[in-house]
């Protein structure tokens, strides 16, 4: 009996010693899923793509999305939020959590063109997004109807600045990117010409086609299987190179008109705040893609010119574009459709 106080102090001793070594695993076992948590990406990401299923950019989208699940090992799931000239879908993600779940895919119009023209837009190009980089470039196109005595840059500038209230020229749009270049095409010959916007790439290829509009300015992409059917006739690309689909259209900058470097980028961008590290493992997973050969030709299949350009590059290029598309919108008073 004597000895019962120290043997029960003993098993108070053993009891207390467990349920420590009990604390710490369950301490120990409970902190795995925080560790699990910090690995991105651990759930599917989307992928906003502010335009319809079907059209180019959408293509390159899927294309993107399939190659970024490869690389990251989660689903990438598209997510078509077309409407407003790209503007609901780029609100959408610059609304999001900036953990690198929610992504944008979309034109240069979403980051210079709309911001030229559109006042009240629930985004700014700089300040509300993270770019990662541009995957690919569709170069736009000169158009005239088959038969226009025009066939060269020369014989368009002529005709231009002879007859000016003869000639009129169709966009896809009212401060779409395909009227931004008409007018940078216009504002570097010195001529002005009536525009005549249309709802949509292919109503315009229609009226071009039928010779209710003598000019077009649309897209590589639209354009090529009209030229290759010799029913309208290409006069150069606005490009400062020639376009790898049509090899044999020359450029502006070839005729003397340096100034005409337009096209329509495929930038991928993040809510701004992106964590460093999963800003970095975007990047460096989107270059990789963007330098695969099968994803290179499968974007030239869709009338793109493939781009390796990282974040910088996409900075660089909003940066740069900005304020010479808001100079074309108030030299050619473009508003908004």
């Amino acid at each position: 009996m004597i000895h019962t106080p120290r043997t029960a102090s003993s098993g108070h001793r053993r009891a207390a010693v467990l349920l420590m070594a009990t604390a710490a695993l369950a301490a120990t076992l409970g902190a795995k899923p925080a560790v699990a948590q910090d690995v991105y990406p651990s759930r599917p990401i989307t992928l906003v793509i502010p335009f319809p299923p079907g059209g180019s950019a959408d293509t390159i989208g899927r294309l993107v999305s399939k190659r970024l699940s490869d690389k990251l090992g989660q689903p990438v799931v598209i997510d078509n939020r077309a409407g407003a000239g790209t503007v609901v879908g780029a609100g959408l993600v610059a609304k999001a959590p900036a953990d690198g779940y929610t992504l944008l895919l979309s034109s240069g119009s979403t980051f210079t063109v709309n911001p030229a023209i559109r006042p009240n837009l629930p985004y700014d190009p700089v300040k509300s997004f993270d770019p990662i980089g541009i995957v690919g470039r569709i170069p736009l196109i000169l158009l005239a109807n088959k038969d226009v005595p025009v066939n060269n840059v020369k014989e368009f500038v002529a005709a231009a600045k002879a007859a000016p209230d003869k000639y009129s020229y169709a966009s896809f749009g009212a401060g779409t990117t395909s009227h931004f270049t008409a007018e940078i095409i216009l504002q570097a010959i010195g001529a002005r010409l009536m525009h005549v916007p249309y709802k949509g790439s292919a109503p315009a290829m229609t009226d071009l086609m039928g010779g209710q509009v003598p000019f077009s300015v649309d897209t590589v992409t639209a354009a090529i299987p009209q030229i290759k059917a010799g029913k309208v006739k290409a006069i150069a690309v606005t490009t400062a190179t020639r376009s790898s689909q049509l090899p044999d259209v020359p450029t502006f900058a070839e005729a003397g008109y340096k100034d005409v470097n337009a096209d329509t980028w495929i930038m991928v961008v993040g809510p701004k705040g992106m964590p460093p590290a999963v800003l970095a493992q975007l990047e460096k997973v989107l270059a990789a893609v963007s330098s695969e050969p099968a994803f290179q030709k499968s974007l030239q299949e869709q009338g793109a010119e493939p781009t390796v350009a990282n974040r910088a590059a996409a900075i660089g290029q909003i940066e740069k574009e900005l304020p010479l598309m808001r100079a074309v919108a108030r030299r050619a008073n473009i508003q908004a459709d």
